[in-house]
């Protein structure tokens, strides 16, 4: 009697199991890019601006304005005013943050919750 012979190959459980990762993967990048690609825009305009000079003599309104110019015309609908945190600890010293929170659909009732922290130093 000769040896049993072994089949070889994926079973159709398998690539049903397959395609269905592959699809909740997909959704989720696709989901999820535009949040990533509109953070990417906060956090080059807010290192811009750091780079840029005499911001540090600026008053807290005119930076505020600066910002919101900049996202409006990129596009950034995500970032409120409220979301803009600028402090001063000392006379030399200015931070710029942005706390901001997305909350995007994933599929059905659930959702996805991305927060995002940018934080710059000036000195002037």
């Amino acid at each position: 009697m000769k040896g049993l012979h072994h089949q070889r190959g994926v079973t159709g459980i398998t690539v049903i199991l397959i395609v269905a990762l592959i699809a909740f993967f997909s959704l989720l990048a696709i989901r999820l890019f535009p949040v990533y690609l509109e953070h990417f825009k906060v956090s080059s305009h807010l290192e811009n601006l750091a780079a840029e000079e005499g911001v540090g003599n600026l008053s807290d309104k005119e930076i505020l304005k600066t910002l919101a110019k900049r996202f409006d015309i990129d596009d950034v609908e995500r970032v409120r005013p409220e979301d803009i945190f600028i402090e001063r600890p000392d006379r030399n010293t200015m931070i710029i943050a942005i706390e901001y929170e997305v909350r995007t659909p994933a599929f059905g009732n659930v959702d996805m919750v991305i927060s995002f922290i940018d934080e710059v130093e000036i000195n002037p």
